[in-house]
């Protein structure tokens, strides 16, 4: 397997979709695509499976709510226990009704902070990281898509420029 990709340089998106799909039928591997903005459909194109992240962001929620659960718990029955307004304090199934509002705010503020934080573990995006998209424009407006050199190189430098690639070069993969 070679260590080397040629970037091929769209400079529309749904060029750059259909340049992936050819890409594809032609059975060459796609090692990455640079975009400066989401396109519909690329991951279903590139091949790319379904996430299950939304698993995580209902255990993250579930956290939370357990969490809640025992912290008011712990705080208004078993440690302080105070009565406010009249309401009895043997319980927690009895206050229950007043916690809703705590338990539905923590379990937002799991799900949504544990989010962030596995999204950009799994994206491997951390503070002060150097950037590693292959040109500066494909934060503007151009799209670059990487494809693993497999066999001859101009042969698929050529079948690039056919799919619409306005420039290509060859680069290491990082």
């Amino acid at each position: 397997m070679s260590n080397k990709v040629i970037q091929a340089m769209y400079d529309d998106d749904d060029v750059l979709l259909k340049a992936v799909k050819e890409t594809r039928e032609a059975n060459h591997k796609i090692e990455e695509v640079f975009t400066p903005f989401p396109v519909h459909g690329l991951e279903k194109a590139m091949g790319i499976k379904e996430t299950r992240i939304a698993i995580t962001a209902f255990i993250y929620g579930l956290t939370g709510l357990a969490f809640s659960i025992w912290m008011m718990n712990y705080m208004m029955i078993q440690d302080w226990p105070q009565n406010i307004g009249g309401k009895p304090s043997f319980s927690y199934a009895e206050n229950m009704p007043a916690f809703v509002p705590i338990m539905f705010e923590l379990t937002v503020f799991f799900a949504a902070h544990l989010m962030v934080i596995t999204f950009y573990m799994r994206s491997k995006i951390w503070p002060f990281q150097k950037a590693s998209n292959p040109d500066p424009r494909t934060t503007d407006d151009k799209f670059v898509m990487e494809v693993v050199i497999d066999g001859d190189e101009k042969e698929l430098t050529d079948f690039l420029v056919k799919t619409g690639a306005i420039e290509t070069k060859v680069a290491e993969i990082q």
